[in-house]
């Protein structure tokens, strides 16, 4: 299974539109599979007007774990607030306290505990599930509880959840989270290709070259949307000119339309929205597959 990652570090720049209408145009000859790895701002099932409500599945999942204190073990040597690195226990009565939200589960506490009055306990940090679009191709998805940490680990069940819900698919498109966190490092890792959508401004551009390293550390090959491009051509002109200097391929250059937006707030891909963009769309996908899949034979 191919795999193809769509990301930006900077949000906002209309990757998850992207994504959507990709994996639309790759669907009409090749049986594919998403994964929406933004897990604590999941919403590219919205934009196939998916609510978590029509999921075939979505249960709970765990992949952390918070410290747990035996107060009958406990021997009030203070070892273990003077040892956790984030300050997540204090005492009281002179017995640690947990502060739930402030604990990362690295075990420092557990490790120190001379009495062995404290270990780890796993926790629901997170749901995750799928669900059918109704372009015919399943999607894989998680959202992280408010307050819990371990994105990258459940991005890494995403994927997994991906593979096993279409395991004969011929490829996976992920929609990775902006910034250039765990998650993104986790959602980048291990991909056939990276599809940097980036806009014309000063932020945007400085965020590509961030996310950039990251493609770049895990020597993934890469190609550049610029999306809204005709709304400040000369910062178009420098993007274009770094990925000559680069020798990145320029994948296409998106023209700013009122349309995208009225496409998300009626939660259907743009390539279905508006009929006039089936051809942009279809001519990155050949673009894509020229990069990806053609190049190997």
């Amino acid at each position: 299974m191919k795999s193809i990652i769509v990301l930006s570090g900077k949000g906002g720049v209309g990757k998850s539109s992207i994504a959507a209408s990709l994996a639309i145009a790759f669907s009409e000859d090749k049986r594919i599979v998403c994964a929406d790895c933004d897990v604590d701002a999941s919403n590219l099932s919205i934009l196939f007007s998916l609510p978590t409500e029509r999921y075939e599945e979505w249960t709970p999942l765990s992949t952390n774990q918070i410290a747990s204190i035996d107060r009958d073990k406990c021997i009030r040597c203070g070892k273990c607030i003077a040892t956790c690195y984030f300050k997540a226990l204090r005492s009281e009565d002179n017995i640690p306290k947990l502060n739930e939200f402030g604990c990362e589960g690295c075990g420092a506490c557990e490790l120190i505990c001379p009495a062995k009055a404290i270990t780890l306990k796993d926790i629901d940090n997170a749901y995750i599930g799928y669900s059918r679009t109704g372009y015919g191709f399943k999607i894989a998805s998680a959202q992280l509880l408010p307050g819990n940490s371990g994105s990258g680990k459940v991005v890494s069940e995403v994927r997994k959840k991906a593979k096993e819900i279409e395991p004969d698919a011929e490829l996976m498109i992920i929609d990775a989270a902006a910034g250039i966190g765990c998650p993104v490092i986790a959602s980048v890792t291990g991909n056939d290709y990276a599809l940097l959508v980036t806009e014309p401004t000063p932020s945007g551009y400085e965020d590509m070259l961030r996310a950039l390293d990251i493609v770049d550390h895990f020597r993934i090959k890469k190609g550049i949307i610029i999306n809204k491009y005709d709304l400040n051509k000369d910062y178009s002109a420098k993007i274009e000119l770094f990925a000559q200097e680069k020798k990145i391929p320029i994948i296409h250059k998106i023209p700013f339309d009122r349309a995208f937006v009225d496409a998300m707030t009626n939660m259907v891909p743009i390539i279905d929205h508006d009929k006039d963009f089936r051809k942009m769309f279809m001519d990155m996908k050949k673009k894509i597959e020229a990069e990806v899949i053609d190049s190997e034979k």
